[in-house]
C-alpha cells in the first residue's frame, strides 16, 4: 500500500532559473531568498524521503472539461517560454513519469458522476514551468508528473481531485511528494509600472496592501496546520487571484485529509513579491 509522504507549497518564479547577477540587479542588490529556500528544502526534506513520485500540481497547465494528469512514461526535451523566452530559453529536461500512478488516479473518478479525471501520455502535451522550473532544485532520482489545474473547477472540485489522488496512491505501492507549484496573491503590476516593481520586499512590491495582509494571513494559517481556516478565508482570498484559483494547494490538501488536515507547515526562505504576486515555499511533514 502506497502513501504520501510529503507535501509541500512551493513557488516556480522565473527570477528563480535567472542568473544569480540578474537576480541581485533586480532586488537592489540582494538575492531573492526563495533560490536557497528550494535548495534547503530538497535537502532538508525532500532528499532523506526517498520517495518513489513526485507529484506537481502545476498552475500554468489549464484545463477545462476535466482534470488532466501527464501519464507518460518518460518526458524529455527542451523548453522555451513563450511567455518568457529571454529568461526561459533552451532549456533541456529529462523527467521519467509514473504512468502506473497516472492511471490508477484517473480511474478513481470512474464511477463518479460529479468529477472527471483522465490520464494523458501524448508524447506533444506541453509541459510548463511551474513543474520545469523547480526540477534544477528538487529534482532527484523520483519519477515525475504533473497535473493541471482545471479553470472551471470550484474548492470543492479541487479538494475532491486531491482526496482522489491520495486513493490512488493507497492504491499503489508509491510513497509520493506532492508539490503545489505556484504562488499567493496573483495580480501584476501594469506594464508600465512594473519594472519599478521587480524586488523582493512585499510590503513594497505586493500589487496591493490587502493582498499582502490576505497572503500574511494564509502563511500564518499554514505554519499553524490550520488548514480548515484556510479553506473558509478562500472567499475573502479570491478576490486577490490567488494564482491557478488556488487549485494547486487545494488539491495537495484534498489528498492529506482537507479541512480535516492539521499538519503545520516549515517555511523555507521568506515571503516575498514576484512583479506583485505573493510567493512563498511552506513544507509540510507528513
Amino acid at each position: 500500500m502506497g502513501k504520501i509522504v510529503g507535501a509541500a507549497l512551493v513557488s516556480h518564479v522565473p527570477t528563480l532559473v535567472l542568473p544569480e547577477a540578474i537576480r541581485r540587479e533586480m532586488n537592489d542588490g540582494e538575492d531573492t531568498t526563495l533560490f536557497a529556500g528550494l535548495h534547503q528544502l530538497r535537502a532538508e526534506k525532500l532528499a532523506p524521503l526517498e520517495a518513489d513520485t513526485v507529484v506537481v500540481i502545476d498552475t500554468h497547465w489549464f484545463t477545462t472539461i476535466e482534470h488532466i494528469v501527464a501519464g507518460h512514461e518518460r518526458r524529455s526535451g527542451v523548453y522555451t517560454s513563450d511567455e518568457l523566452p529571454r529568461g526561459m530559453s533552451q532549456v533541456p529536461y529529462d523527467m521519467p513519469g509514473d504512468p502506473e500512478l497516472a492511471a490508477a488516479w484517473a480511474a478513481q473518478a470512474d464511477t463518479r458522476d460529479d468529477s472527471w479525471v483522465i490520464a494523458i501520455d501524448d508524447p506533444h502535451l506541453p509541459v510548463h514551468y511551474p513543474t520545469l522550473n523547480l526540477l534544477p532544485f528538487l529534482q532527484g532520482d523520483e519519477r515525475w508528473m504533473s497535473a493541471g489545474v482545471c479553470q472551471t473547477g470550484e474548492p470543492y472540485d479541487f479538494l475532491l481531485f486531491g482526496q482522489m489522488l491520495a486513493d490512488a496512491v493507497a492504491a499503489t505501492d508509491r510513497r509520493v511528494v506532492i508539490l503545489a507549484s505556484g504562488g499567493l496573491s496573483h495580480r501584476f503590476w501594469p506594464l508600465r509600472e512594473f519594472r519599478a516593481h521587480e524586488g523582493a520586499d512585499p510590503d513594497l512590491h505586493i500589487r496591493t496592501p490587502e493582498a499582502a495582509t490576505a497572503d500574511r494571513h494564509i502563511i500564518e494559517m499554514l505554519l499553524a496546520g490550520d488548514h480548515a481556516g484556510v479553506i473558509d478565508f478562500y472567499p475573502e482570498f479570491k478576490p486577490h487571484g490567488p494564482e491557478g484559483r488556488f487549485g494547486h494547494y487545494l488539491t495537495m490538501i484534498g489528498a492529506l485529509g482537507g479541512a480535516d488536515c492539521t499538519l503545520a507547515g516549515t517555511q523555507f526562505g521568506e515571503y516575498e513579491a514576484v512583479a506583485g504576486t505573493g510567493q512563498a515555499h511552506i513544507w509540510f511533514d507528513v
